[in-house]
This record gives C-alpha cells, sequence and structure tokens, in this order.
C-alpha cells in the first residue's frame, strides 16, 4: 500500500486534493491540523490517505472493497475500524472549530459554509463505512446459534472471547441472552452489556465468608499446585481472621508442606510475628493430633504440600490425612489455582484434586492476567463456589472475599488493583 499526505487550507480542500489525485478508492488513514489560523496566517491540514499501488479508480460503490482486500478480514478489521473511527472523530472536532471560524461575525447562526457542508458529508460516509465493516466482521465471528444475533452483540461478544472464556460456555450463555433479553434492550451494544453482566452474575456461584458458631471452629485446608501460592494465602487468612475481623479469632496453623523447609520456615515466620500456634505433619497419623492440639483456636488453617496436578502419590497423602482424621471437626477443603492459566489447564487441575471432595475455590495472581474468562468457564462448568481471591503479595491486604461482581467486573473491564476493590 502507498501512503500519500496531501494539505489543504482547510480539512475539505484536503480531501478534495486526495481525490482528484488518486480517486475516491483510497482510505482515509488520519486528518490533523498542522498550522492554526492566527493574524497574518491561515488555517493548515494535512490529511494521510493510503491506497493499493495498483488499484484503479472505481464507482463510489465499490469504495469498501480495497479495504476488505488489503488483508483477511478476520485479522486486519480491527486495525481499519480504528484507523476509520480515529478519522471521523478528528474531523468532527475540527468541524467544530471550523464552523466558529467560517461563519462571518453577522451571519445567521443557522447558515453554513460550503467547506462545513463538504466536511458533515465526509463525516457520515465515514460513518457509513465503519458501520458496513462492523457488520461484515461481526457475520464472520458470531457465534452459530439458531437465532440470528444483531451486530450489538459484538462488542460483549469480542470482550468475552478474548477474556479467555471457553467457546462453547460462551456460545450457551449468548444463547440465553438472546432468549431472556427484551427486544427492546437489544438496540444498543451498552444495554447488552449490562443485561449480559447480570446474567453472568447469576451464573457465578460464590460462598459467603462466616464466623465460627459459638464454640464451634472451622478447619479450612488449603489444597493445589505448586507455587500458587497457599502459604502466602494461609498467611493472608490467618492475619484476616486474627486482626482484620470485627471479632477477634484465636487461629492455629498446620503444616502438611514438609518437602519443602523453606515453606516451613516462612509460615513458622508467620505464626511467630501473629502469635499463632503451629503445628507439624509428617505422616498421615499425626493429622488428628495435629488438630487436637489445637482445639482451642476458632480457625485451623492447614498448609498442604504443593505438588503437580498429575502428582497422584502426593494427593493421595493428602487424602490419606483426610480419611484419618478422627476428630469431631469437619474439614473444608479448598482449591487453590492461578487465574494465570487458561481454562483447560484450570480443569484439568480441578479434575485431578477433585478426589478430596473440593468443597470451595480461591484463584490467585489476579494481579499478573488479563483475562478472567477461565475462571468463569471453570466455575460455570463445576459448579463449586469460590471463596477469595487474592490480587497480590501484601499479607494481609491482598485478599478479597469473593463476590460474583468482582469476577464480572474484572472480566469485562480488566483488573486495577484498588479499582475493583
Amino acid at each position: 500500500m502507498k501512503i500519500l499526505t496531501f494539505s489543504g487550507a482547510t480539512p475539505a480542500e484536503a480531501l478534495k486534493k486526495a481525490q482528484l489525485e488518486v480517486g475516491e478508492e483510497a482510505m482515509l488513514i488520519e486528518t490533523r491540523e498542522v498550522q492554526k489560523k492566527s493574524l497574518g496566517k491561515s488555517a493548515l491540514y494535512e490529511i494521510v490517505v493510503g491506497i493499493e499501488e495498483d488499484s484503479l479508480p472505481k464507482p463510489r460503490a465499490k469504495i469498501e472493497e480495497p479495504l476488505m482486500k488489503q488483508r483477511p478480514l478476520a485479522q486486519k478489521s480491527s486495525d481499519v475500524l480504528y484507523n476509520i473511527s480515529e478519522a471521523a472523530k478528528q474531523i468532527s472536532k475540527i468541524a467544530e472549530v471550523t464552523e466558529e471560524e467560517q461563519r462571518p461575525a453577522r451571519q445567521a447562526p443557522a447558515a453554513e459554509s460550503e467547506d462545513l457542508k463538504r466536511i458533515k458529508e465526509e463525516i457520515e460516509k465515514l460513518g457509513d463505512k465503519v458501520k458496513l465493516i462492523q457488520n461484515m466482521f461481526w457475520d464472520e465471528k458470531s457465534p452459530k446459534t439458531s437465532a440470528p444475533i444483531p451486530p450489538e452483540f459484538a462488542e460483549i461478544y469480542r470482550l468475552a472471547q478474548q477474556s479467555g472464556m471457553d467457546q462453547n460456555h460462551l456460545d450457551e450463555i449468548m444463547q440465553l441472552t438472546l432468549e431472556h433479553m427484551p427486544s427492546k434492550m437489544r438496540e444498543s451494544s451498552s444495554t447488552v452489556k449490562r443485561y449480559f453482566q447480570v446474567l453472568m452474575r447469576k451464573m457465578i456461584p460464590v460462598r459467603l465468608e462466616t464466623s465460627p458458631k459459638n464454640g464451634g471452629k472451622k478447619v479450612i485446608m488449603l489444597v493445589g499446585p505448586t507455587g500458587v501460592g497457599k502459604t502466602t494465602s494461609i498467611a493472608k487468612l490467618a492475619a484476616r481472621f486474627s486482626y482484620l475481623l470485627e471479632k477477634k479469632y484465636k487461629v492455629g496453623l498446620v503444616v502438611l508442606d514438609t518437602y519443602r523447609i523453606g515453606a516451613v520456615e516462612q509460615l513458622m515466620q508467620y505464626a511467630r510475628m501473629m502469635k499463632l500456634g503451629i503445628e507439624t505433619v509428617v505422616d498421615p497419623p499425626e493429622f488428628s493430633s495435629a488438630l487436637n492440639a489445637l482445639r482451642y483456636s476458632d480457625y485451623i488453617l492447614i498448609d498442604t504440600m504443593g505438588s503437580s496436578p498429575y502428582d497422584k502419590g502426593k494427593i493421595e497423602k493428602i487424602y490419606e490425612c483426610l480419611q484419618g482424621n478422627e476428630t469431631d471437626y469437619s474439614v473444608d477443603v479448598v482449591l487453590v489455582m492461578p487465574s494465570s492459566i487458561k481454562y483447560e489447564d484450570l480443569k484439568a487441575t480441578y479434575d485431578n484434586f477433585a478426589p478430596l471432595g473440593i468443597d470451595t475455590m480461591m484463584f490467585t495472581k489476579l494481579d499478573e492476567t488479563r483475562g478472567f474468562g477461565n475462571i468463569f468457564s471453570l466455575v460455570y462448568e463445576t459448579k463449586v463456589p469460590i471463596s477469595y481471591f487474592s490480587v497480590g503479595q501484601e499479607v494481609p491486604e491482598d485478599l478479597v472475599v469473593a463476590t460474583s461482581d468482582f469476577l464480572v467486573e474484572c472480566l469485562m473491564n480488566g483488573f486495577g488493583k484498588g479499582e475493583n476493590l
């Protein structure tokens, strides 16, 4: 493609020069003001257009054809839309200034200069091109559902797809949205987005945080792969229950992760800082004894050895501890997983830890990813509720009690630390 620049006293004059030189098949890329109008100097505007070198002038009815032939629509339509939209915005802004400059001091407000009329005509043409390309792009990428999907769904579909959501889940939700959304709401992409968010909130199961009942206690075991942040999450929960809630609870810690000396030392350091009781378990028969040793606690938090989801031996050892629990305490098993891996890996991790009897899920590293559709797809598929999100390394600040609103906001608008909290 050949890039050419034309200048004129007004945008319309520069555009006219471009049309005379290369014809109307050229693509308008950018319009900019080079020199402002001042005393003794006229304004100067430049427009940048692109044209295929071997292209011949074509009728106006075919003006969109060269845009489609440059590269495959699925690959480059976003770039084309951006360029045309930016050009339209810039011309609109210039038009507002030009209207004031071109109007004589005593001219009636309703009167318009010839240049301004031309600018408005060009803006209308650009708007038509944008709609045409959006519709063509949507026709190619829209899900294959039984009911026709209006172009207003293009934005929400793109956001959800780019978030890492499973394609089958996305298509199912789009179909549900079409079936239940009032027809009047489909006319605007903004109302479509709002309705879609409401629908997703209802599909995300979360477990509300509850305190131990009088005389009772809560035993929470964190399980999951190596390196997902279980030990740091244990410290965050311990600090939360000990210091941050309205009532200061007694917390005890149990360590099953004796394979990694560093992890044990790290948790013991946290226990010393927060003045918490801590017990270590080497073999499954010691598990019940460790729980009984911490019977004075309101919360007992258990850190387990990290392992590959495919390391059946380590998962089996955790299972033996749970099966050998001879106390009256019910153990709440929380699967901890990073939000930064794709849905297929999250699902494989869940499937391999599922024999432990997963009660809730906790997702970490939300500050290290841009897509959250993988989390939505996992809870949508498994129906297992989320209990907490870890959004950074700070203890205890970077822990969020899970809500469906929080996850949907991250999925649709991205995560910004401090903005979603």
